[in-house]
Order: structure tokens, then C-alpha cells, then sequence
């Protein structure tokens, strides 16, 4: 699982009012080059959509923005393949690990990071990112935790995805430009697979000269 994460480097983080628009948007992002995304658990749509985009067999779908174990129990439901939180919570880790999804949870400390390792996770959301310092804090919190792997989520953009990917502790970025909501709500999935397919090319390694 992580590996398909891993491979594209980047999470769609989608936010949709309508479920109706989770298959096309699927479908979008397939197109643009990205086998996963995260469907966040801030609308009343989440369930439904992370239902309807994982029945696309060549998309990975996860649940973010989960605060407890309830919504764990409803992303699983639905089909997520794993879970990011905004920060971390014991009872979300517990009921994810009883149910053995994947979860990435949200850290801003050294402190949530210690409980991170202690519950055995060594792949951690940064979030926000760029309010919390951007590439020198994941870097200056990346120096003692040598073994944890960061996805950046928050203030991440076109303007500074190379930056992100090129520090060695970043496991992968989440963003939302490419899924913008003014996208989604207008329905425009030639524009939403523009957008990826550029963030897929932007965040593959320079050829070696």
C-alpha cells in the first residue's frame, strides 16, 4: 500500500460536498498519472465518495481528516486502504491498527513524533507545513528521528513540491491544487488531469546528466 503512495509521491487531498462527482474525479486523476488520493472526512459526502472512487481498480483511496474511531470504523467501511489524521490521536491509532489500516497521523512536534515511534508508525503527516516552518523544520525534526518519513501536507503547492521532494525524510506531499473545490464543483475534469499530470511530471527526479 504504501508503496503505491511512495511511487507517485503526491496525495490528492480532496474535499467534496457532492458525491456524485467522486467517479469522474476517479477517473481524472488516473488519467493525470496519480494511483492514490486522500478524500477527506470534512463533508457529509466522504463515506459515499471514498465508496464511489474505490471502485476505480487502478486508484488507491485513503480517509484524512479522521478524528475518531467512529469515522475510522465508517472509512473502513467504505473501502479506504488507509487513514491520515491532523494530528494525533491514541484512540484513532489503536482503532486503525485493531482493523490493520494504515495510519498516517498528523504530528507539528518532537514530542507527537515520540508517540508515533512508540506506536510502532514511522510514516507521519506534517501538518500544516508551511505554517509550522516548511522544509527547515522537517528538516531540523528529521535529525534526531532518523527513521521517520514525512508527507507535508499544508501550504504545499507548484511553487515548492520540488523542494519538498527533494529533502530524503519526505515520503510524499498532500495538496489540493489539483482538486481544487471551484474545480470539482464546476466539474472540470479536463483541467483537474492538466493539473495532475504537471504535479506527476514536476515531482519525477531530474534525469542524472
Amino acid at each position: 500500500m504504501t508503496a503505491a503512495i511512495a511511487a507517485g509521491r503526491m496525495l490528492p487531498v480532496v474535499v467534496l460536498e457532492d458525491a456524485s462527482a467522486a467517479a469522474p474525479l476517479a477517473d481524472a486523476l488516473v488519467a493525470g498519472g496519480l494511483r492514490s488520493v486522500e478524500v477527506t472526512f470534512r463533508t457529509a459526502a466522504a463515506a459515499d465518495a471514498i465508496r464511489a472512487m474505490s471502485t476505480n481498480p487502478d486508484l488507491l483511496v485513503g480517509a484524512g481528516t479522521v478524528l475518531s474511531p467512529a469515522q475510522v470504523d465508517q472509512a473502513a467501511e467504505a473501502g479506504a486502504k488507509f487513514v491520515l489524521s491532523p494530528g494525533f490521536s491514541p484512540n484513532v491509532v489503536k482503532r486503525c491498527q485493531e482493523l490493520g489500516l494504515p495510519i498516517f497521523p498528523g504530528v507539528a512536534t518532537a514530542t507527537e513524533i515520540q508517540m508515533a515511534l512508540d506506536a510502532g508508525l514511522e510514516i507521519v503527516k506534517f501538518f500544516p507545513a508551511e505554517q509550522l516552518g516548511g522544509i527547515p523544520m522537517i528538516k531540523a525534526l528529521a535529525a534526531p528521528f532518523r527513521s521517520v518519513r514525512f508527507i507535508p501536507t499544508g501550504g504545499v503547492n507548484t511553487g515548492n513540491l520540488a523542494d519538498y521532494l527533494a529533502v530524503p525524510s519526505v515520503f510524499a506531499v498532500g495538496g489540493t491544487w489539483m482538486v481544487a473545490p471551484d474545480l470539482l464543483r464546476a466539474g472540470k475534469w479536463d483541467e483537474v488531469t492538466a493539473l495532475t499530470a504537471a504535479a506527476v511530471a514536476a515531482a519525477r527526479p531530474a534525469p542524472e546528466a
